[in-house]
């Protein structure tokens, strides 16, 4: 049996810029703060909505220490450590120690799309050579590749492999994964919308976008629902969902920074190759945030 990393909600962190398109570090410590006055349980950094692939390793080593310096602890920081490159992934995963990560998240290697065997031997590689736990990742409709419920299995075996996020949409082989792993493989909702029936399955908790916005609310949803108050956090989740889905309008996190723009809260721009909302999405994720009264 392997305790979670974590119960209820980590937040997959945005990183905040310029207009000029350099890091906003100042406004990263605020959104750090804003996070830990409001219930977050686990701070995801440099994953897929903190843009990594566009950070150079020097913001990329500043977001995690920053990180880490402003958690002093009190809730475990992630860092993303994934690549299509298993040697890279090795890299990333060994800095993000150095510099005091207390576990590092792992996507599927994306583009190569390898085999089911292929990512056993990626993972079990980092896994074999680092001293955090290691998270999965499993996104396919970013990374064209897809956990199996079989590989789980094989890679929940490993000591260091911690839990998984899983980003996949399919309930049904979430729920097989979860039937095959029971307590040797913590499972994490990776879509916001899909929090409460994960949970239900035997789920641990949430890696979430919309906790950018409003933290509070969905650590209330998923410790609530852990805690056994089941209908009030459902009823809590369902008032929500619109803005959950609201926040996938257009390619994450496009809609989640510029509801947080739209919010007073500084998010910045996107760094290319990602771009503004388009005009039809943004005129519709306005709607829901003033539905909220949040704008």
């Amino acid at each position: 049996m392997k305790q979670p990393l974590f119960t209820g909600s980590g937040t997959a962190l945005i990183t905040p810029f310029h207009a000029d398109g350099s890091v906003n570090y100042e406004a990263f410590e605020r959104q750090l703060d804003f996070q830990l006055k409001n219930g977050t349980d686990a701070l995801f950094v440099c994953v897929t909505t903190s843009e990594t692939p566009t950070l150079t390793q020097d913001e990329y080593e500043n977001l995690i220490r920053i990180a880490v310096d402003k958690s002093k602890g009190h809730v475990p920081v992630v860092a993303g450590a994934g690549s299509n490159s298993t040697a890279h992934s090795l890299e990333l995963a060994l800095c993000a120690q150095e510099i005091g990560a207390q576990a590092v998240l792992l996507v599927t290697p994306y583009y190569n799309k390898t085999s089911q065997a292929g990512l056993v031997r990626h993972f079990t590689y980092v896994a074999d050579r680092i001293d955090l736990p290691v998270l999965l990742y499993n996104v396919p409709s970013r990374t064209g590749c897809n956990i199996k419920p079989e590989t789980y299995r094989e890679l929940a075996n490993h000591p260091c492999i911690a839990g998984t996020k899983e980003a996949n949409g399919d309930i049904s082989a979430i729920a097989e994964t979860i039937a095959l792993c029971g307590d040797d493989l913590p499972v994490f909702s990776g879509n916001d919308n899909q929090v409460i029936p994960i949970l239900a399955l035997g789920g641990k908790g949430v890696v979430s976008v919309f906790s950018n916005i409003l933290p509070r609310q969905m650590h209330d949803i998923a410790a609530g629902y852990l805690e056994g108050k089941q209908e009030q956090s459902l009823h809590e989740f369902l008032s929500w969902l619109d803005l959950m889905n609201a926040l996938f309008y257009d390619v994450n996190p496009i809609p989640v920074k510029e509801a947080m723009n739209r919010m007073g809260m500084e998010a910045g721009p996107c760094r290319l190759p990602l771009t503004d909302m388009a005009p039809a999405a943004q005129e519709k994720l306005l709607a829901v945030l003033k539905r909220h009264s949040l704008i």
